[in-house]
């Protein structure tokens, strides 16, 4: 059955499917970035909203600026903006429910005029983003905005034919306070420290060079909340399209496959309302800090700490590395005595069932989710994810090998070759630079290292920290993932 309006009566009645009229929606929030994660969590917990007879004037037009948001933007467009949310868990059945909270897409490439129009628009009240960590184009060694790249120069240079996200946001404020239109809330859904915080600054320091005036509008009537966002979601495979389709019938061009899994903590800062979400599950808050820090330290950290070890070992599952007892040793070793002691209490959280948790969702078998989704844009995740909790520990003058094994599996799996001979691809945008700094073995770590913009200024001057990296990319190449990890583990023991 394809899926689309004329067909969604007919769907197999387990599916679960809109309890809503699509026609009684309204857009009021614009979504630049629409991905599987978008669609498993911000969309979703907006359907589940609307399912509850609330919130219809908060559908959400979806926006692509990248030439390849095309293939995005026709798969959902064949379906009348219809997808299926498919949860796959092993401790029970899946759900499977069509989401109808995106009603439309725009593409930049198609008419950036008419995306500046829909941004400008008084009925969108919200502008969210998941634009990848790096896409904020902050320079993490310096903090500051880099202003200097290509498609930033260009937008300052020609600003009514924007091609960034900052080009297009500024566009859009430009227009509603010449209009006196009521500014949106920029709400970020990207998973990084102070994301909120992050998308401040970069817009602000776009907005200072386009022209001061707008941005000191900006400042003045924009709000930017912060968010602690979590949702396990693989890239869709053929194989789960076939699974969806054999299984429940459902013929869906792109459907999202997700873990049960999902938590939203927002700040409640929003300058022109905002859906009820908490109604559906999604917890508002003063400071989202303390919840953040724990879910980037532990699960993106520890994403970060099996990832590179697992492809380098031969594994392209998560669930792979934990069926590898080796691998859950290491990563609760980690949780446990690296990052646990640097968090501080979170309301309402135990953090030990919170770990053990975590253990689970990453030993999913059902959602297949790949190492080499985790793996990808490594040198935007190492700033956030793994930097901050090594610089403490150097601070600390804590041990320093389990934390420098992560980043050494990291120096070893840019090589693309892991230990059964296979090559494979680096996923960065940067992956060429990246390749460079591991050439030579001789300059290697002086070359990983000493990269500001990833490191930072503490790790490369630390010797302790040093001698462990190079301690564990030695055994890695001499002993294997395999043996790295059981020494590691007899030293952690003694």
């Amino acid at each position: 059955m394809k899926l689309d309006r004329i067909n969604l009566d007919q769907l197999d009645p387990r599916i679960q499917r809109p309890t809503y009229q699509l026609a009684d929606t309204h857009q009021g929030i614009v979504h630049i970035g629409v991905g599987g994660f978008h669609r498993a969590h911000q969309a979703y917990y907006t359907d589940a909203l609307m399912n509850l007879g609330e919130g219809r004037e908060w559908a959400i037009c979806g926006a692509g600026l990248r030439a390849e948001d095309r293939g995005v933007h026709d798969a959902l467009a064949g379906q009348d903006y219809l997808y299926t949310l498919y949860e796959l868990g092993d401790t029970d059945d899946t759900e499977v429910r069509v989401i109808a909270a995106i009603s439309g897409m725009l593409l930049a490439e198609d008419s950036a005029q008419a995306l500046i129009d829909k941004l400008a628009d008084p009925a969108i009240r919200i502008v969210s983003l998941t634009i990848t960590e790096g896409g904020y184009c902050i320079d993490d060694s310096t903090g500051q905005f880099m202003s200097h790249l290509p498609l930033i120069q260009h937008d300052l240079a020609h600003p009514d034919q924007p091609k960034t996200v900052f080009g297009f946001l500024c566009a859009a404020m430009a227009k509603r306070r010449a209009s006196g239109t009521p500014a949106f809330t920029l709400m970020s859904c990207d998973n990084l420290p102070h994301n909120g915080a992050v998308a401040r600054k970069a817009l602000l320091a776009f907005a200072v060079q386009r022209d001061p005036e707008l941005a000191e509008w900006i400042d003045q009537n924009v709000s930017f909340p912060n968010a602690m966002v979590d949702r396990i979601t693989p890239m869709t495979s053929n194989a789960h399209r076939l699974q969806l389709h054999d299984r429940h019938g459902v013929d869906d061009a792109w459907p999202v496959v997700c873990e049960p899994f999902v938590q939203w903590v927002l700040e409640d800062k929003f300058v022109n309302g905002r859906p009820a979400w908490e109604k559906v599950g999604v917890q508002f808050t003063d400071d989202v800090t303390p919840y953040e820090e724990m879910k980037i330290k532990l699960l993106n950290g520890s994403h970060l700490a099996l990832t590179y070890l697992g492809f380098l070992k031969g594994y392209r599952f998560v669930h792979e590395t934990m069926n590898d007892p080796l691998f859950v040793d290491y990563i609760r070793t980690y949780m446990d005595q690296d990052v646990t002691p640097q968090l501080a209490p979170v309301p309402g959280i135990d953090l030990t069932q919170y770990k053990q948790t975590l253990i689970e969702r990453f030993s999913n078998q059902a959602i297949a989710d790949q190492l080499e989704r985790v793996c990808s844009d490594g040198s935007s995740k190492f700033p956030k994810f793994t930097v901050p909790t090594i610089n403490r520990l150097i601070a600390d003058h804590a041990s320093l090998d389990r934390a420098a094994l992560v980043v050494a599996a990291w120096a070893l799996y840019l090589k693309g070759v892991d230990e059964q001979g296979t090559t494979y691809r680096i996923p960065d945008p940067r992956a060429e630079f990246c390749q460079a700094l591991v050439a030579d073995d001789g300059t290697l770590t002086h070359k990983v290292l000493g990269v500001d913009e990833i490191f930072g200024k503490a790790i490369p001057h630390s010797a302790q920290f040093v001698a462990a990296f190079e301690r564990q990319l030695h055994n890695l190449k001499t002993l294997g993932v395999t043996g790295t990890l059981e020494q590691l583990g007899k030293t952690t023991k003694e």
